[in-house]
């Protein structure tokens, strides 16, 4: 099926930039919409993706190219100017430039239950046209992921993409490799393509229009010490991996905790934390509860416990932020990252 891009830049491309982090799945989608143009829409297309260690929690950006074939894609930079992009979870907005090269043509899809209005003031969204749809929501309902939601959000926003020729390549791509989950997937890929409702904001002045600059790090290649050491304790720079959650989030229940530690043990990202105290009139680590800043919802702890103190709930029920975290004083609304922290390859057993 040939289609005609409605709009294209100055190289004659129309491109999509997708904003996430580790765990969410937009490497996979920015391969779908790559594999799309060129296999189903009859256009020349490319697809890469940014990241580092890919970890959850750790930013990830994937680029979507499409031109007509009587052109060649012969470039493989970073995306500026997108014509549509998709941000997978709206707490991105911290450090990472979302935003940058958003202006009155692009499209904006982002993951989130809040008002446009709201959600305008939160990324500083200098102008353009904002979808937003509760993909965390529609993922829960149909038993699928929120990259799939999306998915479909994103194909709609283009103006360009029809529901059927996503349908088809979620069939015959994810579909051949997780059968099992082929019904779920498609229902949310049309709840994604059906449930959205764009804003359009002109330039009011309001937000300054952001640049695209990369994101550079102090120390590269050519200034790094010598001897490959690692100077960030935690090895990982971005580390706050709340945002990598689908939703769930293990609650704590201290009154029924025997503090056996079997948590803490299981825990990836040692969110646990254990103090000196008196269990049963005698001294004993006595269990405080979850830091939620590095808790990436993977529900291990909630397996593993023999007194259901840690359930799996609705994390949209409760006010995480109120709860026992760390830093809880500093708590912001965007995502926050850190200078060091927990190492996911570190557990408690191992003497560090």
């Amino acid at each position: 099926m040939s289609v005609n891009l409605p709009i294209t830049n100055e190289h004659g491309f129309y491109e999509i930039r997708l904003e996430s982090i580790g765990g969410l799945g937009a490497n996979l989608i920015g391969k779908i919409l790559g594999e799309l143009g060129a296999l189903y829409l009859e256009l020349n297309s490319s697809n890469f993706a940014s990241y580092g260690s890919e970890k959850k929690g750790t930013p990830v950006k994937s680029f979507i190219r499409y031109c007509d074939t009587d052109k060649e894609i012969r470039i493989n930079s970073p995306i500026e100017k997108p014509h549509v992009i998709g941000i997978f979870h709206e707490n991105l907005a911290g450090k990472i430039p979302v935003m940058a090269g958003v202006d009155e043509n692009t499209v904006v899809v982002v993951n989130t239950n809040d008002e446009p209005d709201a959600v305008r003031d939160r990324l500083k969204m200098h102008a353009g046209t904002l979808i937003c749809i509760d993909a965390l929501k529609i993922a829960l309902e149909e038993r699928t992921r929120i990259n799939m939601v999306l998915l479909g959000a994103i194909g709609k926003a283009t103006g360009f993409i029809t529901l059927d020729s996503l349908e088809q390549v979620v069939r015959d791509t994810v579909g051949k490799k997780y059968p099992a989950a082929l019904e779920g997937n498609l229902a949310g890929v049309r709840r994604g393509y059906e449930d959205i409702i764009g804003t359009e904001y002109k330039d009011d002045g309001k937000y300054p229009y952001q640049e695209y600059k990369e994101v550079k790090r102090d120390w590269g290649y050519a200034n790094a010490p010598i001897g490959g050491v690692n100077t960030i304790p935690g090895s990982t720079i971005t580390n706050d991996v709340s945002a990598s959650r689908q939703g769930y989030v293990p609650i704590f229940h201290e009154e029924k905790c025997i503090h056996c530690g079997l948590c803490d043990t299981t825990c990836p990202d040692m969110v646990f934390q254990f103090v000196q105290g008196e269990y049963r009139g005698k001294p004993s680590m006595v269990n405080k509860g979850l830091d939620y800043h590095h808790c990436k919802g993977c529900l291990r702890c909630v397996e593993v416990c023999p007194t259901a103190a840690l359930t799996a709930e609705l994390e949209r029920d409760y006010d995480i932020g109120k709860l026992h975290v760390r830093n809880k004083d500093l708590i912001v609304d965007s995502l926050e990252f850190e200078d060091t922290g927990a190492n996911s390859i570190v557990n408690t057993e191992s003497g560090n």
